[in-house]
């Protein structure tokens, strides 16, 4: 159920990008895969089971979304924090091999992948239009169902998963509160 839901998140969130409706951070996004990617394998070798899967499909589409979202020129805007964070994604697997723990990698990536959320929130806050109030309802309902499909539990398996529950939520909150501010305001 969660691989159904994560296809039928993104698939209309690509094509929104494609048709110029939703203009993602196409930073975020890189951010977001290469963690995504990088735990989805961190989680399989914590024998996550099944519940790995949906974050490994999730990684490879979100890749796309990036590579989409640049395609469209969607927001480019590469802070010198956006770097930073991009660098210690990568960092988690030179990491994860020294720790010999995919756990240390797990919780290296989920707060890069949380900190990715700040081009977007930023972005967000300003184009609360530009992101898709849907896609983030529709993966808080993914990430909770990827919680309940985990074959163990662990901070390697579930931590992840909670996190962007948490990141999706407060970002869905801030585009509704922002919609709803600036629909009040263009009303006085």
């Amino acid at each position: 159920m969660a691989v159904l839901l994560t296809l039928v998140a993104f698939l209309p969130y690509l094509f929104s990008i494609i048709k110029g409706q939703t203009r993602p951070h196409v930073f975020t996004w890189v951010i977001w895969g290469l963690t995504t990617l990088i735990v989805f394998f961190a989680q399989y070798e914590a024998q996550a089971g099944w519940g790995a899967w949906p974050v490994g499909i999730s990684g490879g589409i979100t890749i796309l979304v990036a590579m989409a979202a640049y395609c469209k020129r969607a927001d480019a805007s590469i802070h010198t924090v956006d770097w930073v964070f991009f660098l210690a994604a990568l960092s988690s697997l030179p990491f994860w091999y020294v720790m010999s723990d995919p756990m240390w990698a797990v919780i290296l990536l989920t707060t890069v992948d949380m900190l990715g959320f700040v081009p977007t929130l930023r972005k967000a806050y300003v184009f609360p239009y530009q992101e898709s109030a849907r896609f983030f309802v529709l993966f808080i309902l993914r990430n909770t169902l990827v919680l309940l499909a985990l074959e163990e539990y662990s901070i390697a398996t579930a931590l992840f998963p909670f996190a962007v529950n948490i990141g999706c939520l407060a970002l869905l909150f801030l585009v509704l509160f922002r919609r709803y501010q600036l629909r009040t305001f263009h009303k006085q």
